[in-house]
Formats: structure tokens, sequence, C-alpha cells
């Protein structure tokens, strides 16, 4: 039996879980590491649909960005890819593992992050890096752990196999948020007020950025950190969304 899968089995076997999706007992070495039964894990995939080159939703009519994106503010942010929809079976992947503390989804999760890099050419680029979006002040405090932080222990623990693929690059921790109200809740104007001036970047950062959170609503947030990052020295920076919320 591979390592990384051993001590997931002997916890599920001990403390069974059940997958988020359809409520299985998770008993298979595999589907414990993942958080997932198999078949639930196989129907989890992105879609092929053509996406807006600028916030990475799917595209519905336009040939190249969605409404929001050409009508909206100039970005800060280069580009976007955003994997899943946050609806149905997607939804209670993210809300097992964000506010029910289901941490082998991470593993799962930090795959999708990993894999979504296909969708950028990393050809000529030098020393990419992934930046994590920081949390709010006190959120560790308050929840005892932040779901954006974990996915970075498990990249760089990624980075630490004998054979690191291409892809897996190295995280670097270069943003700070501010106090500010938390974006839930608010619309699309007081999103972006909100974290206005509220992200700073604490040390020089890569000169090519990924961004990297767990939910796009209205990009305000990735946006608030690409302008601090570009204010500081970054010349690029992308960001790798695993869900998007309309």
């Amino acid at each position: 039996m591979d390592r990384r899968n051993f001590f997931p089995f002997i916890r599920e076997w001990v403390f069974p879980s059940e997958c988020p999706v359809c409520g299985k007992l998770l008993l298979d070495a595999r589907e414990a590491r993942y958080g997932l039964c198999g078949n639930c894990k196989a129907a989890l995939f992105r879609g092929d649909e053509t996406r807006c080159s600028l916030c990475g939703r799917p595209l519905i009519s336009e040939k190249d960005r969605c409404l929001p994106c050409r009508e909206g503010e100039e970005r800060h942010f280069d580009r976007v890819f955003a994997v899943f929809p946050y609806t149905g079976k997607y939804q209670k992947v993210l809300r097992a593992y964000k506010f029910g503390k289901f941490r082998s989804l991470g593993n799962f999760l930090a795959e999708q992050l990993t894999d979504s890099l296909s969708a950028f050419s990393l050809d000529g680029m030098k020393n990419p890096c992934w930046v994590p979006v920081p949390p709010r002040p006190g959120k560790l405090r308050a929840y005892g752990w932040d779901q954006v932080e974990y996915l970075a222990r498990l990249l760089e623990k990624q980075r630490r196999k004998p054979d690191p693929r291409p892809r897996d690059l190295p995280v670097y921790r270069c943003l700070k948020r501010l106090p500010s109200k938390t974006q839930k809740g608010l619309n699309r104007e007081n999103r972006i007020t909100n974290l206005r001036g509220r992200i700073r970047c604490t040390q020089k950062p890569p000169r090519e950025v990924f961004l990297f959170d767990d939910v796009i609503t209205t990009g305000a947030t990735l946006d608030a950190c690409a302008a601090a990052l570009k204010e500081e020295g970054a010349e690029k920076v992308y960001g790798v969304c695993l869900f998007y919320d309309s």
C-alpha cells in the first residue's frame, strides 16, 4: 500500500467518514486519502467549455470575455482560471472541506490546483510561484484553521516528493490582509471598495505569480491581491480558484 494512503486508511477504519457527496463510508485506502468515494471523485471534473479570457468562468454566447468583465472596471490580474461551479455536488465538497473541516478533501483539491496549471503556458516563465490569498485577521483564532493555508501546505508537500513535476511550484507567502469586513454578503461594488488598500505585500514578490483561493465571486479579492503584488514589482499575476460562484 502507498504510504500516502496508509494513515488515512487506518484513520477511516477506526473512525470511518462518509463521502460528502453520496454518503458512502470511505473504507478504501485511496478513497480515505481523497475524502471521496471512487465514483464521486470520477464524477468531479472540470468542463471543457470556452472560458472568459479574464475571469475564467465558462462563456455562454460570448467569444472572448463575459459581460461582467467587458463592462467592469479594469483588473489588475492578468487572467484567472476557475475549476468547478459552486453548485450541486461541487458545493457539497467545498462546504465539507471549508466548514466541516473534512481535511482529506484537501488532497483532492490541492491536486486540482496543480492540474489547473495546464490551462496556462509555463514555458518561458522564470521561477513562477504559488501565492495564497491571505485570511482575514483573527480567522485562525476564531475558526482554528484557514482552508487556503492548508492547501498551501499540501502544495509544498507535493513539491517535496522525490519526483516533483514541473507544475509543482514553490509557495511564497508574501501577502497580508488588514482588518476589513468579510466579503460574504456584500454586493459587487462594496466588495471592491471593502478591500481597496487592505491587502499589503510584505516582501518583494516573484516576477510571475499564481494566486490561489477557494472561491471566486466578483473577483474583488483576487484583484486587490494582484494590485498589491504588482505595486511591489510582480509583472504577471494569474489566479486559480477551485470554485466559481455566480
